[in-house]
């Protein structure tokens, strides 16, 4: 929700009046003082301590508050990887999203956090990884991982904002983009005062 943008607050704000099922990502614990900002690469730290400055104690409290781990019908969502969760492990490559499996039990896994789409299925078939999905159909007898991308700074060399629909009754995930005004988003960015790098990779998708 919040960390690299120039609106933290709208953020929060619609997405808490819709009582949506969120999990916090390393930066909701970094802008509430839950992760050592330490952690985060000079721009990520810039941009933490940016936004720590514009959250009220209302909003500071909500963030601080959400779980790592959820699980919502046969889903579990976690921002960075259901194995060790508080470490923010990065699911980019087939290895990586193999070895998580064992760390859940439902049918689905949704992560983030690389903002990287990508979806893992295991199954008696063998492993199955594709880095480019659209839909992908939930089988019986498979699990998947489902990188959901991101809305905010997608970093596959797609600009556009990406995110994921999980259909239960059609047993689809479909992955999405949608075109926005990245223009006025960098000078958002830029006019806020955060780090230029932050607005200008938000042109390349990177």
């Amino acid at each position: 929700m919040v960390g690299y943008g120039a609106d933290p607050i709208p953020c929060v704000e619609k997405l808490a009046e819709r009582g949506t099922r969120l999990v916090a990502g390393n930066h909701e614990y970094g802008t509430t003082g839950r992760l050592d900002l330490r952690w985060f690469n000079p721009y990520a730290r810039a941009a933490a301590l940016w936004t720590a400055s514009r959250l009220d104690d209302s909003h500071r409290a909500f963030l601080a508050g959400l779980p790592l781990v959820l699980e919502v019908e046969d889903a579990t969502l976690v921002h960075a990887s259901p194995h060790n969760p508080d470490e923010w492990d990065y699911l980019i490559t087939p290895e990586e999203g193999f070895e998580a499996f064992p760390a859940f039990t439902t049918r689905l896994c949704f992560v983030g956090h690389s903002h990287h789409p990508g979806v893992w299925s295991v199954g008696s078939s063998g492993p199955e990884f594709d880095p480019e999905p659209e839909t992908v159909r939930v089988e019986a007898g498979r699990r998947y991982i489902v990188n959901v991308g991101s809305v905010g700074q997608p970093r596959d060399g797609d600009p556009r904002a990406c995110y994921a629909l999980w259909d239960l009754e059609v047993g689809e995930v479909s992955l999405h983009r949608v075109p926005y005004d990245v223009s006025a988003a960098r000078e958002k960015i830029l006019k806020a005062g955060l780090p230029r790098y932050l607005g200008d990779r938000l042109l390349d998708g990177r």
